[in-house]
């Protein structure tokens, strides 16, 4: 039987059945969008405050069946910290930082995940693959023991050492190689053809952009169904922050909300910047990064597939991408370290992202905004 959604490609605009194990649209090899037959309506949110406090309390939303029991590890419903001194140091009114870092592996890539594998496993998988910068193996290796689902992971040579004794720690196989995770994905890709794993890479199945939605969805609830003027993203594959586009977007239509959707920006390494150079250049997609250099491993994917769809959530909202030297974005790690935040250095990047767009009349005074650590500094000790 096939759920009640289906799938819609994020370019040519075909659409499909999400039965099986979806992976990218078979016309043109674009990501596929998710879509629901029916809109969550008020009497659902009415309903919020009885439910447990993870990302699943939001299921309408989500690809879960009714009954279904997902692959759970209770992520989701992190902080939500209202952030004084980088007010007082920006000169900004209003400023949070939704802290990621509180999910069960450590990162946002939970959301994802938990909800990609919990798809995965309805769909009939059996062994999972993936290329990681870090967390995202981190992720996959939980979920998929949680599921009792065996896991090959390929991984950079130069990820942190914390994050490959955690993904081991899991259980899963690990391969290190020389390269990027660009190189890694090639790996994963032949993996899977010669395993019949299935390989839940970014963008290349549907369902970790549904998990990563659930940032807008818990933006909105943690600001009483309001949204902010600004959300700043620390962008390498790009997941959340399309994701969290489409929640906007969905919360809108279904009248849960009436403010403007946010201006999204997307913050880069200058060591790896396809989606600023391509928003800089007027382009619709990206192009690959030559040699990507950066200390923020979530930010080095040289050629992220989701690149198009990065591209359309910015310019959709009125934001921009900007990238940071890496001297900022750790100078950044470290300042908000040292007021108590355990924050990754794509959380400097945010932060330091910020800085430059306050400098440059793009965020003013007035603005409610939000800044996003989406993963613990302890991870890459």
């Amino acid at each position: 039987m096939s759920p009640p959604w289906s799938l819609a490609c994020s370019k040519c605009e075909r659409t499909d059945s999400a039965a099986g194990l979806p992976t990218v649209c078979p016309s043109c090899g674009s990501p596929w969008l998710v879509r629901y037959g029916e809109t969550p309506g008020p009497a659902v949110r009415s309903q919020l405050a009885g439910r447990p406090w993870t990302m699943w309390r939001y299921r309408e939303w989500l690809p879960v069946a009714e009954g279904e029991e997902p692959v759970s590890l209770g992520e989701g419903m992190t902080p939500l910290l209202r952030w004084a001194p980088l007010e007082r140091q920006l000169g900004l009114a209003t400023v949070w930082v939704k802290d990621e870092s509180k999910n069960p592996t450590g990162s946002f890539k939970a959301r994802g995940l938990a909800a990609a594998v919990t798809a995965a496993v309805r769909g009939g998988a059996r062994t999972f693959t993936i290329p990681t910068a870090g967390n995202a193996g981190v992720a996959l290796a939980a979920y998929a023991r949680r599921a009792g689902v065996p896991v090959h992971v390929f991984a950079p040579a130069t990820t942190p050492r914390t994050i490959l004794e955690q993904i081991r720690s899991f259980g899963a196989e690990l391969k290190l190689l020389d390269g990027h995770i660009g190189d890694c994905g090639t790996a994963a890709r032949e993996f899977a053809a010669a395993h019949g794993a299935f390989d839940v890479s970014t963008l290349r199945e549907p369902y970790r952009i549904e998990g990563k939605k659930t940032m807008g969805l818990e933006l909105a609830e943690q600001l009483g169904w309001a949204l902010p003027d600004v959300v700043l993203y620390p962008a390498g594959g790009g997941t959340g922050l399309i994701g969290m586009w489409k929640a906007f977007d969905e919360l809108r239509a279904a009248g849960w909300v009436t403010d403007p959707a946010p201006r999204l920006y997307a913050v880069q390494s200058t060591g790896c910047a396809p989606v600023v150079r391509a928003f800089d250049a007027g382009a619709e997609h990206t192009d690959p990064w030559p040699n990507p250099q950066t200390v923020a491993a979530g930010l080095r994917v040289p050629a992220p597939l989701g690149g198009r769809l990065m591209l359309r959530a910015l310019r959709a909202t009125g934001g921009k991408a900007v990238a940071v030297p890496d001297g900022d974005l750790e100078r950044w790690r470290r300042t908000l370290t040292g007021q108590g935040l355990d924050a990754s250095p794509e959380g400097g990047a945010a932060a330091a992202g910020l800085e430059v767009l306050v400098r440059g009349g793009d965020v003013g005074p007035r603005d409610r905004v939000v800044v996003f650590n989406t993963g613990a500094g302890w991870l890459y000790r």
